[in-house]
């Protein structure tokens, strides 16, 4: 696992040296065993090694044999023996026994079209002198970066972080409106967009190409999640066990000490029990529990361990780990405002101690319908079949007005959002039902300058767009199929690959495979939540590997108690928030409304706690990019 940074500029000049220098020190956490430079006419890389396989032959940038070709390039080909081998038989030799040299010769053999032979995780670069072409690739789910920018002079940049791209010289950090809209609403930026306007992200499974002497640019999608194509039949829990045992095994491919996380969970625990079942040895695993006993899992997770004869190691997580919030701001650059990156920034930091790659199960929720709110969504959608939009709005749009917000009330209580959910189109409830701030929060806080930036904006208009794209698939599929675009690359797998890379711990996902994947959408949506059970077809295909009790207990999330955190130890960044003159004077936020929501928090009326820390998160992230407004 690595960092990588690019530079082409107009002409053949030379780019300056320092400047590439600085960008890629800036991302030396991502690759602290070595790095390398390519300075070319008017092109240059860098690149921050963290050594997997083969750590002698392995350095970069990597050049083709006639140097005509170089590489920079981060992640891991699983796949690489096979197209080495592939390679070799059609007249290709080797100098070296990594992956980034089987990744540039298939480049050679196969030109652009080589990603899709990939199967791994991947961002990289290359700089093809034959062509005079950049040619930028990300892997299919999006499991590592790739920001890139074109200044107004026509220099393109690129890196694996943002951080590297501010820092060159020149530079304008300007806010993206629509950006923070969508971060406000979800609680990150999604792909394609960055938090600043002239910055994006590659989205996932896409490929880029600039030609150097017009500055033109060609994208393109190479692959996307089938959730249309009618399901493969019955669903077969023994292929779907040997499927991801052969992802594991793949990801178990290392020069150096591996892992994995294990939080107690069903997809974790899985992963543990297939690793366990390769490698003789006891398996070291890591995980963060709870002080609080209502979000703790560490029993679960040492149950699994016992079971498999593990390695284990356990901290606890409590609102001491809110000195970390500052650092999250330098380990994600954009607000980010997932809450259990703090806890996921503390188990990466465990598992660094004794492995240099750790597995995880991330990925099962969204793959195989875990998440409760995908039962809910379905719920709804009986009801939204049944009844035409044009009288559902009225109605339920009326009831939703008038319900009041019972914020700690009984679950079944709890009817103003299904009220508000029945009035809306099924892309724009779901995407209401992920907000971090649902709109009458959202709306309340903005001021009137911010509501006229937005021209009529909504994050929502995204997952409509997306929907349409599998008009006809199974509704279960179209909410799926929206956190694969979203959810996934944008929150989660950022999650774990910033938190991973700031204590340089590669992180492996096996039930991200992407033939898995592909094998894994193809299974009937309905075999996925029976009887109102998610993950039922992965259940059933575990039963018998794990405990039945870690199979049959209730679903709890990699949660912490932030809600209590921001009353107690936390208060003083509530004081803060008030008093934010950096947020205040962009214009966006309104102060009165702001306070009011931190008084409502604070005093136990209503529970603004993921709204407030998204604005916590926020004031500090904008302060370390230094944003203006206009």
């Amino acid at each position: 696992m690595c960092g990588i940074t690019g530079v082409m500029i107009a002409g053949d000049g030379p780019v300056d040296q320092a400047s590439l220098r600085h960008m890629t020190d800036l991302i030396a956490h991502r690759g602290p065993d070595d790095d390398g430079f390519f300075f070319g006419a008017g092109v240059a890389f860098g690149h921050r090694r963290l050594s997997i396989i083969d750590a002698e032959g392995g350095h970069q940038p990597m050049f083709s044999p006639d140097e005509r070709v170089v590489l920079t390039y981060n992640g891991e080909i699983y796949n690489f023996q096979q197209l080495r081998r592939e390679l070799e038989n059609l007249g290709h030799r080797f100098k070296t026994n990594s992956d980034t040299e089987v990744l540039l010769t298939s480049y050679l053999e196969w030109g652009t079209d080589c990603v899709n032979r990939l199967r791994g995780m991947f961002a990289f670069a290359i700089w093809d002198t034959r062509t005079q072409e950049l040619f930028l690739a990300r892997d299919r789910l999006g499991i590592k970066p790739i920001y890139y920018s074109t200044l107004p002079d026509g220099t393109f940049l690129f890196a694996s972080e943002l951080k590297s791209l501010v820092a060159y010289p020149g530079v304008r950090r300007k806010l993206r409106i629509d950006a923070l809209e969508d971060y406000m609403t979800l609680g990150y930026v999604p792909d394609p967009k960055s938090i600043l306007d002239g910055f994006d992200k590659l989205p996932p499974a896409h490929t880029l190409t600039i030609r150097k002497a017009t500055g033109q640019q060609r994208m393109r999608s190479y692959w996307n999640p089938d959730v249309v194509t009618p399901a493969v039949g019955d669903e077969q829990p023994g292929e779907l066990l040997e499927r991801l045992e052969e992802a594991v095994k793949l990801r178990m491919i290392a020069d150096v000490p591996l892992g994995s996380f294990l939080s107690g969970g069903i997809d974790s625990s899985t992963v543990v029990g297939l690793m366990s079942r390769n490698n003789p040895d006891p398996i070291e695993t890591c995980a963060i529990g709870s002080d609080d006993p209502l979000f703790d899992e560490s029993g679960h997770a040492q149950l699994v361990s016992d079971h498999f004869g593990t390695h284990h190691r356990l901290r606890l997580a409590s609102a001491r780990d809110g000195e970390l919030i500052d650092l999250m701001a330098d380990v994600y650059d954009e607000p980010f405002a997932d809450m259990s990156a703090l806890p996921t920034y503390r188990v990466c930091a465990l598992a660094r101690e004794k492995v240099k790659v750790a597995l995880s199960g991330d990925g099962g929720d969204e793959l195989f319908a875990g998440y409760r709110r995908y039962r809910f969504h379905m719920m709804e959608e009986e009801l939204r079949s049944r009844v035409p939009l044009a009288i559902r709005r009225p109605i339920f749009g009326a009831l939703g007005a008038i319900y009041p917000k019972l914020d700690r009330a009984p679950q079944f209580l709890r009817a103003k959002s299904t009220f508000e959910a029945l009035a809306r189109t099924s892309a724009e409830a779901y995407c209401q039902s992920v907000s971090k701030t649902p709109d009458s929060v959202r709306l309340r806080l903005y001021t009137q300058k911010m509501h006229n930036r937005l021209f009529g904006y909504h994050p929502h208009d995204r997952f409509k767009k997306l929907a349409a794209e599998v008009h006809g698939a199974h509704p279960l599929s179209v909410v799926q199929y929206i956190d694969f675009k979203t959810y996934l690359p944008g929150d989660i797998l950022t999650k774990v690959d910033r938190a991973s890379m700031a204590h340089s711990l590669e992180v492996r996902v096996p039930l991200l495979d992407h033939k898995f994947v592909e094998w894994g959408l193809r299974l009937d949506p309905e075999s996925r939540i029976k009887d109102g059970i998610g993950k039922a077809v992965f259940k059933d295909a575990v039963r018998g590997l794990l405990p039945d009790t870690i199979i049959d207990r209730p679903k709890k999330g990699f949660d912490i108690p932030m809600a209590n955190w921001l009353r107690g130890e936390l208060a003083p960044e509530l004081a803060k928030l008030q008093n934010s003159e950096r947020l205040l004077d962009l214009g966006v936020f309104d102060r009165k409304a702001l306070s009011k929501l931190v008084d409502e928090h604070l005093a136990e009326k209503r529970d603004h706690h993921t709204s407030l820390w998204s604005l916590i998160m926020l004031d500090k992230s904008l302060e370390r990019l230094d944003v203006s407004y206009s």
